[in-house]
């Protein structure tokens, strides 16, 4: 079962649209990553899935339940959005404890100590969380959205405002607590770098619409169709090389950046026939190598191209 189904998903607001016929699903067990600029529509999703907000149509499912209307299901949903929840004036070890009161644990202590003990603060568990850092509050947030043992969390930019060690350690954690905890996370970020360290799939929002959806693996080449880099001696003749290659078979696209052509191969054994070709071609070739495309590459061509639009 899908942990989350959204379909054919619209909401507006002062008659502006800010999510348009939005469609995706997250898989049980997923790390699944939500990107998108600021303003796409990332936070009115969680929220509609959250049932904080009304979709103004489609149909949205958490769980296999719609969150509005099921207490039940709600139950079984962690969320942290970017403020922490979390009472400076109290201990670490009472925020939680009042928590876990409001989720309806049981004999909370021993869950308590084994969170804190592993993200790093069972030390400074009793001293006000004023007193923490910005990271070690994240820890603590994170720990307090899944205290209650959920089958899908919503993390929403838990990295942000840390440095480069905090956010590593952020995404460290959420990675160990999907294996630990065997749920499924539901990640609006925008660390890229991190969003493809830890995520399974991602879908990317612009201009109000899904204009990615795919697993990283996919849309990064690391898998059945990986991308091969070739540098022509001869830079003008890059644009008559990929109309050469766009006749290929085994060859499912293809840009060109200067001297060098990026190959997209829908058969993964396919780069010595694809070299043969070339140079049967007349074409000389100065290098070839197998590369992939970062995840921050992919999001910025797919944002760029629809940045201002509907």
């Amino acid at each position: 079962m899908n942990a989350v189904e959204v379909r054919d998903l619209s909401r507006s607001f002062d008659g502006r649209d800010i999510l348009n016929d939005v469609s995706f699903t997250v898989g049980s067990g997923e790390i699944f990553g939500y990107l998108g600029p600021n303003g796409a529509g990332k936070t009115t999703t969680i929220r509609i899935l959250l049932g904080l907000l009304a979709p103004g149509a489609g149909d949205v499912r958490v769980l296999g339940r719609d969150l509005a209307a099921d207490d039940d299901a709600r139950a079984r949903v962690g969320v942290l959005f970017e403020n922490n929840g979390l009472s400076d004036r109290m201990s670490a070890v009472d925020n939680l404890t009042y928590y876990a009161g409001l989720y309806g644990v049981d004999d909370p202590a021993e869950r308590i100590d084994d969170l804190l003990a592993l993200v790093g603060l069972a030390d400074r568990q009793n001293d006000p969380v004023g007193t923490f850092s910005t990271g070690m509050k994240r820890r603590l947030g994170i720990v307090r959205a899944i205290l209650h043992r959920p089958d899908i969390v919503f993390f929403d930019e838990p990295s942000s405002g840390l440095d480069p060690g905090a956010q590593r350690m952020v995404r460290d954690l959420i990675l160990e607590l999907s294996r630990r905890e065997e749920m499924t996370v539901f990640l609006n970020s925008h660390h890229l770098d991190e969003v493809q360290r830890i995520c399974t799939s991602v879908a990317i929002l612009a201009g109000g619409r899904i204009r990615a959806f795919d697993s990283v693996a996919h849309l990064t080449g690391a898998s059945d169709r990986p991308v091969v880099t070739i540098a022509l001696a001869d830079r003008n003749d890059s644009a008559r090389a990929s109309e050469t290659i766009a006749r290929l078979p085994f060859v499912a696209g293809c840009e060109t950046d200067g001297n060098s052509l990026h190959c997209t191969l829908a058969d993964p054994g396919a780069a010595p026939d694809l070299i043969a070709a070339l140079v049967g071609a007349g074409y000389r070739i100065e290098e070839v190598r197998r590369s992939s495309r970062s995840l921050e590459e992919i999001y910025l061509e797919y944002v760029g191209r629809t940045e201002g639009t509907p």
